[in-house]
């Protein structure tokens, strides 16, 4: 809790300055932009969430982003795909790649890192391959379908809800129920404190651990559509290049340990939208986008560390107390 707090402190210690340097900051254009692009990142960052509190990572993220975001559209109106079958095959697609992920965890012990960086290079060549580096996109055809991702919703005089946020807050709710009422999040969780003691307490720790990266690539796949249909084309060259990094310093920020067995959905959120806002400050404060990867380091570097101090401190009072308890029975 108090990580959240620290972190939403943060965001809006952040947002005050971003208003008092730039008057467009607060303008309803930027907030709805700021909005959606927080909605589709925070997807993904929910996503990896579950596998960073296992103790596993993804870097194929942004690459599923990639295969996802150049298949819906290449299957529309390239190969001419009904849309009945278009959406479930790449919906099927993106599972699949979080199964793979998982067994190869699991039954082959093949490191997280290892598996989902050979995902990273796969995946956006495979997007490569079928689309011949050409970039693809819907035209002017399936505008109802891209309501989905550019629709929005009247809320105030002035000021609109972009679509996107309501496929987030579904998520979200869905994902903190998940997790903190249902026996399998308190299974993921022990998973990540104590694969071993997960283990011989009866948690079918494979199980969680595939189950983990099913939903980290469901939900890129969600985003990766979403994606699409928000820009209306995608070049595989870059499309999605680097979205793991802000879908995992999200994570970080909103006090998932990369170490494993910590994270709530509501400090993702937080993290999510504070990394946009960043992204946002640095485009209205300096014009330049230059530097943003650094910060994006820096925070991800920051976090790591604060983890790292917390979990110390955490230590050291639990071997007082537990010191100070033995002197007193002894006494």
């Amino acid at each position: 809790m108090k990580k959240i707090l620290g972190i939403l402190a943060l965001l809006i210690v952040v947002c005050i300055l971003t208003a008092c340097l730039s008057s467009s900051f607060l303008s309803a254009y930027n907030i709805e932009n700021v909005l959606r692009r927080s909605a589709l990142f925070g997807i993904l960052s929910i996503g990896v969430a579950f596998v960073i509190i296992t103790g596993g990572i993804d870097l194929s993220l942004g690459s599923v982003v990639c295969l996802v975001g150049c298949a819906l559209p290449w299957l529309l109106t390239v190969q001419h795909w009904p849309l009945s079958l278009a959406i479930p095959t790449v919906a099927a697609l993106s599972i699949g790649i979080g199964l793979a992920h998982g067994l190869l965890v699991t039954k082959l012990r093949i490191q997280p890192f290892i598996v989902t960086l050979c995902g990273l290079l796969l995946y956006r060549g495979i997007a490569r391959g079928f689309t011949r580096d050409q970039t693809v996109g819907f035209g002017n055809e399936f505008k109802p379908l891209r309501t989905l991702a550019t629709g929005k919703i009247p809320f105030l005089p002035g000021f609109d809800i972009p679509a996107p946020l309501i496929f987030l807050v579904v998520v979200a709710i869905v994902a903190a129920i998940f997790l903190n009422r249902t026996i399998y999040g308190r299974y993921l969780l022990a998973l990540g404190r104590n694969p071993q003691a997960a283990t011989y307490s009866g948690i079918r720790t494979e199980r969680m651990t595939i189950l983990a990266y099913v939903i980290s690539s469901g939900l890129a796949g969600l985003g990766g559509a979403l994606f699409v249909l928000d820009v209306n084309s995608a070049q595989p060259v870059d499309f999605g290049n680097f979205y793991e990094l802000y879908a995992i310093a999200a994570a970080v920020l909103g006090g998932c340990s990369l170490r494993g067995g910590e994270g709530a959905i509501v400090g993702v959120l937080i993290g999510a939208a504070l990394m946009q806002v960043l992204r946002n400050t640095i485009t209205l404060v300096t014009e330049k986008n230059n530097v943003e990867f650094a910060i994006i380091g820096a925070v991800i570097l920051v976090g790591v560390i604060a983890d790292e101090l917390t979990r110390r401190i955490a230590y050291r009072r639990r071997t007082a107390q537990a010191l100070r308890q033995t002197i007193t029975s002894e006494a």
